[in-house]
């Protein structure tokens, strides 16, 4: 935080997917960032590059050398690249890795200083940003390392109809079965249960558990992992007063819209989760890292090549990832107060003006 100004700090991603498109689409309208003051880690050259392309006369970028001087009311954007970067919409290049890892290195930089307050991420591309300096499956993992500890981040996809996180994330399908533990479950179960309570202010969070295998094993006929590992870390979580249920078969649990009667689920692997969230809600959605001392989120979806350079990508979930980091931090402010002086605690409104 400057000067009693709320920072979102926003990096802009891959260059040549639709990064830009959506952080510009979604920054046109001044009303969105009238809490916070916005600031761009990435190239002005790549940001007037599509500003042209897409003829987005109400955006005006304001080109600082520091996070210090950014103002409010103005879209800020601090130069990470070089100025001959190129720009190539729709390509796979080294240097679009380069300039991503660039941009967000230097906002965590920011951020460990104080003076970002949250990190709102456009796309990576998984592979072209890896180097000696950022090897790892995703920005999930590299905040971890930065902010937290081993396993205690958590992969949180949500929106207004349902939030969902992952036991297991970015790993090989053929690993995800030996990954899973008790102790690995009730650890992402505490995780889940605390963010719903301080991040989305939900007092008593139901949490619905997902199997891991078709029809969540048929009591071991399919596989045993429910009765062995995921079962148990049920009882064990439910020790220390956390509500979950199940395990529940994936395919039933959100055919049969089940997913309506919980606060959170709780899913075993990537896929499981975020297929049927993605299926729902994939303009709406957004990526929280959970579990951390900072506020990430990010839009739900990727790079998507297909799309860019051809003014066709919705920043609707761009949007709603800006809306979502400043929520959670009022909301974390909120819960701070609450627990310093509970019998003290003035009425609080979110962005939209409703009652928290």
């Amino acid at each position: 935080m400057i000067n009693n100004r709320i920072i979102i700090g926003i990096t802009h991603g891959d260059i040549n997917g639709i990064g830009y498109e959506v952080i510009l689409k979604a920054l046109s309208e001044p009303r969105v960032y009238d809490e916070f003051v916005p600031v761009i880690y990435g190239s002005s050259k790549a940001a007037g590059f599509y500003r042209k392309l897409y003829d987005i006369q109400a955006v005006n970028l304001n080109n600082i050398n520091s996070v210090e001087e950014a103002q409010p009311k103005k879209i800020n954007i601090i130069n990470c690249c070089s100025d001959d970067i190129k720009v190539e919409p729709g390509k796979v290049s080294e240097e679009a890795g380069k300039s991503a890892f660039s941009a967000l290195q230097k906002a965590t930089e920011d951020m460990k200083k104080g003076f970002v307050d949250a990190l709102v991420t456009a796309p990576i591309n998984k592979k072209n940003i890896q180097s000696e300096e950022f090897n790892f499956p995703g920005h999930t993992e590299y905040l971890e390392q930065l902010f937290g500890e081993k396993n205690s981040s958590l992969m949180l996809l949500a929106n207004d109809v349902m939030r969902v996180a992952v036991v297991t994330g970015h790993i090989p399908v053929n690993n995800i079965s030996k990954s899973i533990t008790k102790e690995l479950i009730v650890e992402k179960l505490k995780t889940l249960n605390n963010s719903l309570k301080q991040d989305f202010t939900i007092v008593r969070p139901r949490i619905a558990v997902l199997g891991l295998n078709p029809h969540a094993g048929d009591d071991g006929v399919i596989g045993n992992e429910e009765e062995t590992t995921i079962k148990p870390a049920l009882k064990e979580a439910e020790k220390e007063g956390i509500m979950c249920f199940g395990p529940y078969p994936a395919d039933g649990f959100f055919g049969s819209g089940q997913f309506n009667k919980f606060d959170g689920i709780l899913a075993m692997y990537h896929d499981q989760g975020l297929i049927p969230f993605k299926t729902i809600a994939m303009d709406s959605g957004v990526n929280y890292t959970a579990g951390l001392p900072i506020v990430r989120t990010s839009p739900a979806h990727g790079t998507a090549y297909d799309l860019a350079g051809k003014n066709q990508a919705s920043e609707e979930s761009f949007r709603q990832a800006l809306f979502m980091a400043y929520d959670i931090l009022k909301n974390r402010e909120l819960d701070k107060e609450i627990h310093s002086n509970p019998l003290k605690v003035e009425e609080r409104k979110d962005r939209g003006g409703r009652i928290a």
